[in-house]
């Protein structure tokens, strides 16, 4: 087989979450595009702060890199990388054209920022496992943590996240990274967790370089502590610390360092 430089396919990564994953970028840009511009990203500032819709790299590009993989075995395609995956226009196509290929399943890791869009709760509920980002209980800490896009607003995004939750035949997790500012809330997002009756809760904190300190595994086990007294009692509760890693080898070094923040062998998602 000829040699292929995959541009938008990178991984397989060790995922504390989802065992082995392949990712997919299909934003792809030389500049993250975003609708957030988190405190704690591993990949530095957002370039392009963005709520709009686009096809980034075309569909059968990506078909394209994902037909010419060599044989490997992997849990999870997972569709992540330089930007919020719901961004890319054509992310229900991709899902679409995948289940006709490979036989994995499919997550996305979604900052939940457009999930009021009928469009892209439609993309999304075409995946197996879709993981949202909830790290404030307030548009205030919204805004000192996620730093999202104007339009963006707590209340609303909260109330997209329940009405895709009530929709989803999927699984669903809450995906909370726990920095210094918003551990202190822990209660309180914890209550929101049991509101929406999430499928998980996947408690991170940032090990990966990037501009906030993780919390100590003490302090990552007070916070699970909060969500185990409030969440009701059949939700899955995971934490980065307590998660096994396995042993995975890259297609491509650069391409996956380039999404993963420096961190290649570590734990990731």
């Amino acid at each position: 087989m000829a040699r292929v430089d995959f541009k938008y396919i990178y991984g397989p990564v060790s995922s504390w979450r989802l065992g082995s994953s392949l990712g997919i970028d299909a934003i792809s840009g030389k500049e993250k595009i975003c609708t957030f511009d988190c405190v704690y990203c591993q990949l530095g500032k957002t370039g392009i702060l963005s709520g709009r819709r686009q096809v980034f790299v075309p569909t059968e590009k990506i078909i394209r890199e994902l037909c010419c993989l060599p044989c490997l075995k992997f849990d999870y395609i997972t569709f992540s990388g330089s930007g919020e995956p719901a961004l890319a226009k054509n992310l229900g196509q991709l899902i679409k054209a995948i289940r006709k290929i490979r036989k994995e399943k499919i997550a996305v890791l979604t900052n939940a920022s457009l999930i009021g869009r009928k469009d892209v709760r439609e993309d999304l509920s075409l995946a197996d496992f879709v993981a949202v980002k909830l790290d404030a209980g307030s548009q205030e800490l919204l805004e000192a943590i996620n730093k999202p896009v104007k339009s963006v607003k707590f209340n609303r995004l909260l109330k997209a996240i329940n009405r895709f939750k009530a929709e989803f035949k999927g699984r669903l997790a809450l995906q909370i990274m726990f920095i210094k500012k918003n551990k202190k809330y822990a209660e309180e997002i914890a209550r929101i967790a049991r509101q929406v009756h999430p499928d998980e809760i996947q408690i991170n904190t940032c090990l990966r370089p990037c501009r906030a300190k993780p919390l100590s595994k003490d302090e990552l086990r007070a916070v699970k502590d909060c969500f185990v007294r409030t969440c009701a009692k059949n939700t899955r509760i995971v934490t980065v610390y307590e998660s096994a890693k396995k042993e995975v080898k890259a297609l491509n070094r650069e391409v996956t360092l380039k999404r993963r923040g420096k961190a290649l062998n570590g734990f990731a998602r």
